[in-house]
């Protein structure tokens, strides 16, 4: 694993983490890397300081959120996965499904490739990008 600074085209900086580089690489050329604060899928690594660590440093655990933002989206994932249906890779069919009254309305959260998300709302159907990945439930 490997820890990335981001900066997206608005400026917004946040970290992340991935398999390695290559596995960045690969997600940032699909546009499946967005910004934690404004979604925008213009995501570039930005400059970082080596992390070098030391027997009396404070380690924080991976587990608790550093700031108040992630804070912030700890809370959202957990209320999201509370309160509503994960539907997977299904998540298109069931948004349309919906919006089409030929299933119930729901609160649902799953994952769309970015052509299924323009589509769903180049036909008015609303959905929004989350700040985490769906399906990974929080500890």
């Amino acid at each position: 694993m490997i820890q990335f600074a981001l900066k997206c085209d608005k400026d917004h900086q946040f970290e992340s983490w991935f398999a390695s580089s290559a596995a960045f690489e690969k997600l940032q050329n699909s546009h499946m890397i967005t910004c934690a604060v404004c979604g925008s899928s213009n995501v570039q690594k930005a400059v970082m300081a080596p992390r070098v660590s030391t027997a009396k440093a404070k380690q924080t655990p991976l587990s608790a959120p550093a700031n108040a933002a992630e804070q912030a989206m700890s809370e959202l994932k957990r209320k999201i996965e509370a309160n509503s249906d994960y539907v997977g890779n299904n998540f298109a069919t069931e948004a349309r499904a919906m919006h089409d009254g030929s299933a119930p309305e729901r609160s649902i959260y799953g994952e769309a490739k970015p052509e299924e998300a323009r589509k769903l709302i180049e036909d008015g159907i609303p959905v929004l990008p989350l700040p985490f990945m769906p399906g990974r439930k929080s500890n």
